[in-house]
């Protein structure tokens, strides 16, 4: 038998030979390859060296050549800047007729577009309807109450004279400022709707004699509903001495937007008041038995608005869009609301006073064609009227402000009218609103 022994030290040789031959023979057959890599890899880095001394060179540049600003402005201006309406429209004639639901403003030389909120045939109505009033003047506001949007505006002025009446407080507020006064009694004096009232003498004067507590058989009790529906000045005179004072009728007053600013698309006049702090001054304020106490149409709707819409009073608007020529939206309304005057309950007590006030009250007549339509039942009618002479006897101040609330949440509206007679009466304020709410709830053939 014959045995072969095997040499470690051999083995060992042969098998780095071998590695060697291995690495040799695999360069040989990638050496393309491996070069073509090394090369692509080594450019991109020189490539990427380059572009960045490039950019730090034009930064550096830059900096010392600022860009010129005048050609920014320039660029800049192509876009029209967003407009105040405020501001856009406060050059604007202010004559009614002016007032449509598509209007166009001319500022220099620029052209703006306006799409308002007015409802073009009650505004044509209207506005026909006063020409045949026989009034010196006359102003009416119809605002939707829930969002305190303006469907018409309108004034008449026998003269001519191109003011609108609607936004200017030169005119007495008269018994129109019992609804603050009650509001107030309700709220924070105790007062409900059947609460018994009394009084003396005539419903409509109001004589120191007739601000006494004093009981006896001329006296007469009512409920504080009728007070109102009627127009009892003692009451209310009363009122503002016993129960409300000065504190609490200059705190009402004010938050029923008396010497407040009201924002709206175009300025209107302050409505003012002057709270006294003797016994009669506040009888008279109280009751709206003076000729200081002035107020605007557009004031006044708003009193019928916060009670309409349960004491939320809602910012009044009329323009909704204001458009460039070229047709871009420079404007859109949003609603906004102004506060809260008085409690949902108090507002919900009011309705119930300016409702007998066109059941039982002073609008009864006027209002009872309405009541008696057939089309119209169910619907909520509510209102407060105001009537006083100027200081020379010359001229008849006669005030409807009220509210249309139909039972289905629609078509709700408050409305203000203003009319002044001189010595012959033309049609009275709760007729005009009599004929414009009928008008406004009678469906319209298409």
């Amino acid at each position: 038998m014959i045995i072969n022994h095997h040499d470690p030290s051999g083995w060992r040789d042969y098998q780095r030979r071998l590695k060697r031959d291995t690495r040799r023979k695999y360069l040989q057959k990638n050496l393309p390859a491996l070069v073509l890599y090394s090369t692509g890899s080594f450019l991109l880095l020189v490539f990427m060296f380059c572009i960045g001394s490039w950019i730090l060179g034009y930064l550096s540049q830059a900096s010392l050549n600022p860009p010129d600003t005048n050609k920014q402005s320039n660029i800049a201006l192509k876009k029209p800047p967003a407009k105040d309406p405020a501001n856009l429209l406060k050059e604007l004639n202010l004559r009614s007729a002016q007032f449509m639901d598509h209007f166009v403003v001319d500022k220099g030389d620029e052209h703006f577009d306006i799409t308002s909120s007015i409802d073009l045939p009650l505004q044509d109505y209207i506005l026909h309807l006063l020409r045949r009033s026989k009034t010196i003047q006359a102003a009416v506001v119809v605002q939707r109450p829930d969002d305190g949007r303006i469907l018409a505006m309108v004034n008449y002025d026998k003269e001519g004279n191109g003011q609108n009446l609607c936004i200017k407080a030169d005119f007495p507020a008269a018994s129109v400022f019992k609804i603050v006064s009650a509001a107030a009694a309700l709220e924070s004096a105790g007062y409900t709707p059947d609460k018994p009232v009394f009084f003396q003498g005539r419903r409509h004067t109001l004589y120191k004699q007739q601000l006494k507590q004093t009981k006896n058989k001329y006296t007469n009790k009512i409920t504080f509903r009728k007070a109102f529906a009627s127009s009892v000045n003692s009451v209310f005179g009363k009122l503002g001495i016993f129960d409300l004072g000065q504190d609490l009728m200059s705190d009402y007053a004010n938050r029923f937007l008396f010497n407040r600013v009201i924002p709206f698309d175009f300025p209107v006049e302050m409505s003012t008041i002057q709270i006294p702090v003797d016994d009669y001054g506040l009888a008279e304020i109280a009751s709206g038995f003076n000729r200081e106490t002035l107020i605007s149409p557009l004031h006044a709707v708003l009193l019928a608005s916060v009670v309409a819409n349960n004491g939320i009073l809602m910012a009044p608007w009329l323009v909704e869009n204001i458009s460039s020529e070229s047709g871009e939206i420079l404007y859109h309304r949003k609603t906004a609301q102004l506060g809260s005057p008085i409690s949902g309950k108090t507002a919900e007590d009011l309705k119930v006073l300016m409702r007998d006030t066109v059941v039982y009250g002073t609008c009864r007549k006027s209002f009872r064609p309405l009541r008696r339509k057939k089309a119209f039942k169910g619907i909520d009618f509510g209102a407060k009227t105001g009537t006083i002479n100027d200081k020379k006897d010359q001229f008849k101040y006669d005030w409807l402000t009220g509210y249309v609330l139909p039972q289905n949440g629609t078509k709700a509206i408050s409305i203000a009218v203003l009319a002044v007679h001189g010595e012959k009466l033309g049609l009275r304020s709760s007729e005009l609103g009599r004929y414009i709410i009928k008008y406004y709830l009678t469906p319209k053939k298409s």
